[in-house]
């Protein structure tokens, strides 16, 4: 009995706990996968210049379909969520790390991550906000800065790209 109660607490409490997953874990794993961290972020701004087309355009039309507007607009939101949770829970928490005053490139480098970084989570927000299409743009062009100021590299124009 007593085998069977802790059983079904454990998988009870494993069930309850699984959205805490979805984030990468806090502790010290040494697992990390930086670039597929950047390209999920380039995915979900797709995502949300998918979502603001589908506004504008259900918006325009005669007879507007409010079910599938609502669901558009639900998207567009989450997806902001989820660059910014990119942004604090995995690379301002995580990756982006303070560095020495005194060492002024390293130091640079840093401020340079971090306010790329608050930008990138600021547009977010302003996309969630609005259907205006320049905050797409400005956040690709904050992901291809933050891309060159975190790796060290410049970024193809092509990878600057996405149409969906």
């Amino acid at each position: 009995m007593r085998i069977g109660l802790t059983f079904a607490l454990t998988l009870f409490s494993l069930i309850t706990s699984a959205h805490l997953a979805s984030a990468h874990c806090q502790i010290p794993c040494g697992i990390y996968g930086d670039e597929q961290r950047v390209e999920m972020m380039s995915e979900h701004v797709a995502t949300i210049e998918k979502s603001m087309n589908e506004i504008i355009a259900l918006t325009e039309s005669e007879d507007v379909n409010y079910n599938q507007l609502v669901r558009w607009i639900m998207n567009k939101e989450t997806h902001a969520e989820y660059v910014q949770d990119i942004v604090f829970q995995y690379f301002m928490s995580q990756r982006v790390k303070p560095t020495d005053p005194n060492d002024e490139d390293a130091y640079n480098a840093y401020v340079t991550q971090l306010t790329t970084l608050h930008q990138i989570a600021v547009q977010a927000m302003k996309a969630k906000q609005t259907t205006d299409l320049q905050h797409v743009e400005t956040l690709r062009e904050l992901l291809a800065s933050f891309k060159t100021a975190y790796f060290g590299e410049a970024v193809p124009a092509h990878e600057q790209m996405h149409s969906h």
